[in-house]
């Protein structure tokens, strides 16, 4: 049996998916794709999670795909056909997701950084998106990428697929921080710890209600924001968390 390539730890609340196939660049081979979504779907089944850290061993977060397993693959058997269920469960899965970069990604590694809800890297991080020098589209990954990036620098940097440093993905959108490389797993921590401090139904709606659609009617959405937040307000998670506040103590849903 093949070696393990993605690893699973939970500690305080916080699971730690690790990508480790360095010797291909954390790229995502059949193998490696299959693990990282059986993963994710254990963490969003586990109470006992309330953070998920997706890192990686080796010089590189994840190339993107494992272009010798799509060489002479036809359309239907590529790899790729696979992958938007992972970066749906890391968009729209219960559990709030940190990316941890302290080497590059690439092309659906961007993919990966862009469908977290916080990024954070290494300040000589480098990313790119490459598809287009190799023939091919950012199709797939556009869905997670194009709601982070400023209009422009999505144009400038998906056509002419031109590496950029972590500060610039700060100023661009596709993450929140870039520190010193010393500094990376004290600013994870700090990002995981606040997080943890939200109520578990609370944050898993907090995140539908980041990505949901509008309507067109302002009255429409106004109507649904009132009852999704009268029905937190009277909840058992929100009647604790007024409780705790009013008796300075912490919630009891805090690891």
């Amino acid at each position: 049996m093949a070696s393990e390539l993605v690893h699973y730890t939970v500690d305080g609340g916080v699971a730690t998916i690790t990508l480790d196939s360095p010797g291909n660049r954390n790229a995502l081979s059949r193998q490696l794709r299959r693990e990282l979504h059986d993963h994710l779907t254990a963490a969003a089944g586990d109470p006992a999670v309330r953070v998920v850290v997706l890192a990686h061993t080796g010089p590189v977060f994840c190339a993107g795909m494992d272009l010798k397993e799509a060489g002479g693959a036809s359309a239907a058997d590529q790899g790729v056909n696979e992958f938007p269920a992972i970066l749906e469960q890391i968009w729209s899965g219960p559990k709030p997701v940190i990316a941890k970069l302290a080497g590059p990604a690439r092309a659906g590694g961007v993919g990966l950084v862009a469908a977290a809800d916080i990024a954070v890297a290494a300040e000589e991080v480098t990313f790119a998106f490459t598809e287009v020098r190799l023939g091919v589209v950012p199709a797939v990954i556009s869905v997670t990428v194009l709601p982070r990036l400023l209009p422009r620098a999505a144009h400038e940097l998906f056509l002419t697929g031109e590496k950029f440093d972590a500060r610039r993905a700060v100023a661009i959108g596709l993450l929140n921080s870039a520190v010193p490389a010393d500094r990376l797993d004290a600013e994870v921590a700090r990002y995981a710890g606040m997080l943890a401090l939200g109520g578990p139904n609370a944050l898993a709606a907090t995140k539908q209600l980041l990505r949901r659609e509008r309507s067109a009617s302002l009255a429409e959405d106004l109507a649904a924001m009132t009852d999704l937040s009268a029905g937190f307000f009277a909840s058992a998670e929100g009647q604790e968390g007024i409780l705790a506040f009013a008796q300075k103590r912490t919630p009891n849903w805090v690891p």
